[in-house]
């Protein structure tokens, strides 16, 4: 079996134990399965270039390969175009985009070191999987340095509508680079939809089927891989001793009503602001002195260094002491804000002690706590999702109860009748959702996009061949002057033929 090489911008330390991002998750559930090497930023910041050395530590069946990034790295790379650009913008957040060139060029700059440092360390047989928005162009890097290997992409977050990727500056270069990789993976129809038409609409490309797109003599392989979280091992998660004991400590220390969790990133696209107003609302909605839920809302925290990320920050703090000051009582504090990050361990067991998981971004790739709050669940007495129709998730978690996260009323709404649902209405739903995680938990979403990635290059030669054969065919029935013809109508301007291009002994594209 070919050795997985795993790429992102971040390499998580899987001995803490408190991966909470949706990446680093799925990323540590795959190298659980597989092994291989994960290769990526350590988290580390030096002052200039000449201290940037590689890191190498084994964990399990992995091995860690990491490095640092200077000063002016993170500030440009990282803070600048990564997440004043492309974070955003993937969010249909136009409004809090901010372009430099300075950040345009540290992201150009920290992609194409990454590829210099991996194209020395990995085997012609590895399989490269290279992970969201931060590294779009390292296949196009990589491939630069004569890297022939097959090169998957997948992206985490969303792909907006062309009408608001075309609003990036540099969008049409980061585009071409997508064009590099063998296999780009998305987390919705939605988004490969959005994405397949840009390519058709703004680069001239063409659906040659389902999931493939062929633009600029080039074959893509463009295809949906919902990601999934590890559900046997969540679930033995939220019901080991240490899970068992929250939830006792939590019916001893119930507040009045239902229980309901939160669990986000401190970051705009969560819909935070709105969550609490919602909550607000459903306080508003019962009659005096009723008590109808407690929200536990947790909010790790993530970019502290961008403004808008301050703001937001200081809108929770806002809102939950004016809901808690105007509702709260001797013996029932309606809202805990916590800003801080929180074990899985500790999670599980949060999720099974609440009747309500509470998940309603603005727009998310996919988000992997509704499906670790369903995966908590007491299968006898569970508890009922309110999920957002923005999160990937809803595409397939159709038994939830989804809403319009924009919707303050209807978000409330759904709370009450989360709290007032029957019990074996809850129990089919539940049953409903496992079915779905373990459709497409984080095995199937490995293995199939490792699948589809390994079979790309069959798949294109055997394409080419059948044109090949086709175009034989015709030039037969017409005569030797038409085969002629032909060869020239499959050749560029100097003369070359385009109609395969060889990396390192694999052919990857056509004509």
């Amino acid at each position: 079996m070919s050795r997985l090489v795993i790429v992102s911008n971040r390499v998580a330390n899987p001995e803490r134990g408190q991966a909470s991002g949706g990446l680093a998750v799925s990323i540590l559930d795959a190298l659980r399965k597989h092994g291989g090497m994960w290769f990526g930023w350590n988290g580390e910041i030096v002052a200039d270039e000449a201290d940037i050395t590689l890191t190498r530590a084994a964990h399990d069946h992995c091995t860690l390969m990491t490095m640092p990034l200077t000063e002016r790295d993170y500030r440009e790379y990282y803070l600048g175009f990564s997440n004043e650009v492309l974070w955003p913008v993937h969010h249909y957040r136009l409004d809090l985009a901010h372009f430099t060139l300075e950040a345009a060029e540290g992201y150009r700059r920290v992609n194409a070191r990454f590829a210099e440092k991996l194209s020395e360390i990995v085997n012609r047989s590895d399989l490269i999987w290279v992970h969201d928005y931060h590294l779009i162009p390292l296949g196009a890097d990589l491939r630069a340095r004569g890297v022939g290997n097959e090169i998957g992409f997948f992206l985490h977050i969303p792909f907006p509508p062309p009408e608001v990727l075309s609003a990036t500056p540099e969008h049409e270069w980061l585009m071409s680079s997508l064009l590099d990789y063998d296999l780009v993976g998305f987390q919705t129809t939605t988004d490969q939809a959005n994405f397949c038409r840009f390519i058709c609409e703004s680069m001239a490309g063409e659906m040659t089927a389902p999931d493939t797109l062929r633009v600029a003599g080039k074959c893509l392989r463009v295809s949906v891989f919902p990601v999934g979280i590890d559900v046997d091992s969540f679930v033995a998660m939220a019901q080991s001793s240490e899970a068992d004991n929250r939830l006792q400590r939590s019916r001893r220390e119930a507040e009045p009503g239902c229980s309901v969790i939160g669990v986000d990133r401190l970051d705009y696209s969560k819909g935070l602001p709105e969550k609490f107003r919602a909550f607000g609302r459903l306080l508003e909605m019962c009659p005096d002195g009723c008590k109808p839920a407690s929200l536990i809302q947790i909010a790790s925290p993530t970019r502290d260094d961008l403004e808008p990320y301050i703001d937001i920050r200081r809108q929770l703090e806002a809102l939950s002491g004016a809901i808690n000051g105007h509702y709260g009582d001797f013996d029932w504090t309606p809202l805990r804000y916590i800003h801080r990050a929180v074990g899985r361990e500790t999670l599980a067991g949060l999720y099974r002690a609440s009747r309500i998981g509470l998940v309603t971004p603005l727009r998310d790739g996919m988000n992997l706590v509704a499906k670790e709050y369903v995966a908590a669940q007491d299968e006898a007495d569970p508890g009922v999702l309110v999920l957002s129709r923005f999160a990937g998730a809803a595409e397939d978690l159709q038994e939830a109860l989804i809403v319009n996260p924009y919707d303050i009323d209807e978000v409330a709404h759904a709370m009450r009748r989360a709290i007032e649902m029957t019990k074996q209405e809850r129990v089919e739903r539940h049953q409903a959702l496992m079915g779905r995680l373990r459709q497409h938990d984080a095995c199937n979403w490995m293995l199939g996009f490792l699948a589809a990635l390994s079979s790309c290059r069959q798949q294109l030669a055997d394409d080419m061949g059948a044109r090949r054969a086709r175009r034989r065919n015709a030039n037969q029935r017409r005569g030797p002057l038409a085969a002629f013809s032909g060869y020239a109508s499959a050749s560029n301007s100097k003369g070359k033929l385009i109609a395969g291009t060889k990396f390192g002994g694999g052919t990857r594209s056509s004509s």
